[in-house]
């Protein structure tokens, strides 16, 4: 008897919640509507997530992805760059809706903000240099004090990094690029960052420069869209918008646009 009344009590709870029609006036959602803009954070610098083609203009999947949401909204839509180490923050004090940065949902930022389901995957990949990875089988074979592992700083690249490797040297840039170089250059053994960047960096400047990517996925790492809390009607638009867009082909076109097809390239080179 008592675990009926508990039930009736949550469910009282919940449909009092659902009709509250203050919740609705506070939500982010009826804010952008009424405004008639979405406001995006982002960091322009993660290819092929979000980065500056040679004009100046950001471009990238997750920019498409947003520009689509505000045309289902009925709004217009603002990017609005921030670094990435104050880009939390930043939704924190309302100067953007939403951030839409190829950011992993980790438990730690979940304790802060809230995530629509993940829209897309991207575990930890390697790139060494060739003469390193002659010498070894797996990543627990470069952990040695004589290798220096670079990624960027304050990323789950880092996380990883800290994690896996006890042993070797571990430095941080302010940039994957900048890290990634490292390598390019000789001047670091790998680099340890999110797989399509990976690729991309690969494929623009990895043939005949003596470096290998071990492209097998170290971690498991999906990315989301972050909301502020206590936000539940912006969260089901969001994640029934994903839904929406993952089966009638939208989706699709977008990921084959800057997944798969490199013709992007041709903008930011």
């Amino acid at each position: 008897m008592k675990k009926f009344f508990l039930a009736l009590l949550v469910l009282f709870n919940i449909t009092a919640m659902a009709d509250d029609p203050q919740l609705w006036e506070k939500s982010t959602l009826n804010k952008i509507i009424k405004r008639g803009e979405l406001r995006v954070g982002l960091e322009p610098g993660y290819m092929p997530f979000e980065m500056k083609d040679k004009k100046g203009n950001i471009i990238g999947f997750d920019v498409d992805m947003v520009r689509l949401m505000a045309k289902e909204m009925g709004v217009k839509l603002k990017l609005v760059p921030t670094a990435w180490d104050g880009i939390i923050a930043g939704l924190l004090t309302r100067k953007y809706d939403i951030i839409a940065s190829g950011m992993t949902m980790t438990q730690k930022r979940n304790l802060k903000v809230n995530f629509a389901h993940p829209y897309i995957s991207a575990g930890q990949t390697l790139i060494l240099r060739e003469e390193i990875a002659k010498k070894a089988k797996t990543w627990k074979d470069l952990d040695k004090p004589e290798i220096t592992v670079v990624t960027k700083l304050g990323v789950t690249g880092e996380i990883a990094a800290r994690k896996m490797f006890k042993h070797a040297k571990i430095r941080t840039f302010e940039t994957e690029a900048d890290a990634a170089q490292e390598v390019l250059n000789g001047k670091a053994d790998v680099f340890i960052y999110d797989k399509p960047y990976n690729v991309l960096f690969m494929a623009k400047k990895g043939k005949g420069h003596g470096i290998v990517h071990w492209d097998k996925d170290l971690t498991f790492e999906p990315f989301g869209w972050a909301v502020r809390k206590g936000d539940p009607d912006f969260l089901n638009w969001l994640n029934n918008f994903l839904y929406q867009i993952k089966h009638d082909g939208r989706y699709e076109k977008i990921y084959k646009k800057w997944m798969i097809d490199s013709k992007w390239l041709k903008r930011v080179q």
